[in-house]
């Protein structure tokens, strides 16, 4: 049997991939699509400005739209909401007893809410019990924090991290909808993008860190100086990294690519309906990664890392002279990760399937394994 959920916001962008994402998910069936009071009573199919590669499913088309009320009538919500107004909502609807999937960053650095990557950090989900309601929030991170820390997560386990360094080519999707069209930006580069650079300092330090237990279950985030320039340029969907790193042990090429590739965590090992296998898609040669070629791997869920090479700079000494393949510190990649996907919706239901696999929801028992 399904469990009905509610997606808050399912207009905009993200909302769309929520209605695109669970029309047909075996665990989760949507029933309530709340929207602005304005829009409320008209079917979704009628108001929505469909902008997903997948035709709109016809009995979502139909369902007819709710302003937010005072209590779902689902137990789960997933929120494409603007941070104002989740910052209402989503505590309102956790407070009466919900689980709430967040997109938003109203929540994220709360000491209390989990910000969870499944692959890298699965064992934060448990804080989601500490929170003093009867329901939950769980967030999931920045859309470029993802792509991001899956990359990492592999790097800090094996090599241990000191630092790192990266320019992000964020897509126009990011931006969402204004009057139902994405913002415009043609033969031009938006060197600044309010908020973002801040955030993808502070989350990985908190999506990395461990979980204690005492005195009560809290974060102790990691400490990783992140130094990060991020701009919008003229790409539909997809986020472009261009990182460096400095390692704490030193590693060659053939040492990063296999900690990369040979990647497995919990979420996969699980088998939830749509962790990607393999989470990380490691190309070779120097065309890799590209949004037109590389955006969709793993439906959309996965990441892909290429232009592996050695950084002389970022290292604690200059390593230009050091033989080919020699072991060194400081290494640059780019990661490409789809951000309306991987990013946004997608990483919530993968929150959600993790939770609901191990048995977090109260009343639910645990999904087959």
């Amino acid at each position: 049997m399904r469990t009905p959920v509610a997606i808050l916001g399912a207009t905009g962008m993200v909302g769309q991939v929520f209605v695109e994402r669970l029309a047909a998910h075996p665990w989760f069936e949507p029933t309530e699509l709340v929207a602005s009071p304005e829009l409320a009573g008209r079917s979704y199919g009628e108001v929505v400005a469909w902008r997903r590669p997948t035709p709109l499913d016809p009995h979502l088309a139909a369902v007819p739209l709710v302003a937010a009320p005072g209590r779902l009538a689902s137990p789960l919500a997933f929120s494409a909401l603007g941070s104002d107004i989740a910052a209402q909502l989503e505590q309102r609807y956790a407070d009466a007893g919900a689980w709430v999937f967040s997109n938003a960053a109203t929540h994220r650095m709360a000491a209390d809410v989990p910000l969870v990557v499944p692959e890298v950090n699965a064992e934060h989900l448990a804080l989601a019990l500490s929170q003093d309601r009867p329901g939950a929030i769980v967030t999931n991170p920045n859309c470029s924090t993802i792509g991001l820390t899956l990359a990492l997560a592999p790097l800090l386990r094996s090599f241990g991290l000191c630092r790192v360094s990266l320019v992000s080519l964020q897509a126009r999707s990011g931006a969402g909808l204004k009057n139902g069209r994405l913002m415009e930006l043609e033969d031009d580069v938006s060197c600044l993008i309010q908020g973002e650079e801040e955030k993808l300092v502070e989350e990985p330090a908190k999506i990395l860190g461990r979980l204690v237990d005492a005195p009560r279950p809290a974060i102790q985030a990691l400490d990783l100086p992140v130094a990060a320039t991020c701009t919008r340029v003229p790409v539909t969907d997809g986020h472009t990294l261009c990182v460096s790193v400095e390692l704490e042990r030193p590693a060659t090429a053939d040492e990063l690519f296999a900690a990369w590739s040979s990647f497995n965590p919990r979420a996969q090992a699980l088998g939830l309906p749509t962790a990607p296998l393999p989470p990380i898609h490691v190309l070779d040669g120097p065309e890799g990664p590209r949004p037109s070629r590389h955006l969709d791997l793993g439906a959309g869920m996965a990441i892909a890392i290429g232009r592996l090479r050695p950084d002389p700079v970022i290292g604690t000494s200059p390593e230009p002279r050091a033989e080919a393949g020699a072991a060194r510190r400081g290494w640059s990649f780019i990661t490409l990760s789809h951000n309306l996907v991987r990013g946004a919706a997608g990483g919530s239901i993968l929150n959600a399937e993790l939770a609901r696999a191990t048995g977090l929801f109260a009343g639910t028992p645990a999904a087959p394994r």
